[in-house]
């Protein structure tokens, strides 16, 4: 309730609430009488009771569609989980457009439930995803959904999705500020295992130009930013070895941009063909070339996350 409510206020917890005689000139009293703060209140409990054998939360966050977001999101999950003592949770909670199935070679899986809640699709021992795509008859078929049916399958997957026990939760999150964002940074906020966002971008001025609008969405609603990646950073020649800059940064890419903002960038990953036919084979881009430029990147970055956030 907001900070003019009456001083003889019964408390949402009453059954009067709403409805006892000082609620009367109460702006929050029909909120109250219908139980409804209360009812959004013990949700966010549930989630957080869910979610509390998860050690380490990461949202993935860009401004901009076409960064590599969900590329980025499926290959840092499976590095981690490379480890075979590492237990990692994949959630793709970008509802119209679900790439993580096809990147994670889940297509045609289907989401099972169980007296304990709906239970995760596993790739390794260690290593389980979650997705809307699971949900749809063909990944072709269109989402279309207003806000509020976004959302409250957000909070499904938050609050009734079996995870086992992890040590990292990856959430690949849409692109751009919306609803969905709004959403799940709201559903979390009673998570303390919640460590905060990688801004995924491109080397480009149109995409950083996005990032700089979701760094200012997440310093507004209080959502921690680990740091930058910049994806498709630049490409390196298989036989001369040469770097060429094939997205030019005419403003000084994210080195550039982590420096104004004071926001670590945590790697640079370059282009490299193997990461796009290993997205679309559905499996892990190591097992192409271990030698890879990108894979080594990587490599690097899944080693910076486990240090940040040791288990």
């Amino acid at each position: 309730m907001s900070g003019d409510h009456p001083s003889d206020c019964v408390g949402i917890d009453s059954e009067q609430a709403g409805k006892a005689p000082g609620c009367a000139g109460c702006p929050n009293a029909s909120v109250c009488a219908s139980g409804k703060q209360f009812d959004e209140t013990s949700q966010l409990v549930e989630i957080e009771k869910r979610l509390r054998s998860i050690k380490h939360i990461l949202l993935i966050i860009s401004g901009k569609g076409g960064v590599g977001k969900s590329t980025f999101s499926a290959n840092l999950a499976r590095f981690l989980a490379s480890n075979e003592s590492i237990n990692v949770g994949l959630l793709d909670i970008d509802i119209c457009g679900p790439s993580i199935p096809r990147a994670m070679g889940l297509e045609g899986e289907q989401v099972h439930m169980s007296s304990d809640g709906w239970s995760p699709i596993y790739i390794q021992d260690n290593l389980a995803v979650m997705s809307s795509g699971f949900l749809l008859g063909s990944l072709e078929d269109a989402v279309i959904w207003r806000g509020p049916k976004k959302n409250g399958l957000i909070k499904q997957f938050l609050k009734d999705v079996d995870w086992p026990p992890l040590d990292y939760l990856i959430i690949d999150t849409p692109p751009g500020t919306s609803d969905e964002h709004l959403s799940i940074v709201s559903f979390l906020k009673k998570c303390a295992n919640l460590n905060g966002a990688i801004v995924v971008t491109t080397p480009q001025e149109a995409a950083l130009l996005d990032v700089r609008k979701q760094i200012d969405f997440a310093n507004r609603v209080g959502l921690p930013i680990i740091g930058l990646v910049e994806n498709m950073s630049h490409f390196v020649c298989s036989s001369c070895h040469k770097e060429s800059f094939i997205f030019k940064p005419t403003s000084g890419g994210a080195k550039s941009l982590s420096s104004s903002c004071n926001i670590q960038l945590l790697a640079s990953i370059p282009i490299d063909p193997i990461i796009g036919k290993s997205i679309d084979q559905g499996i892990a881009c190591w097992e192409e070339n271990k030698e890879s430029p990108a894979v080594l990147a990587y490599q690097s970055l899944s080693k910076k996350i486990i240090e940040m956030f040791p288990i």
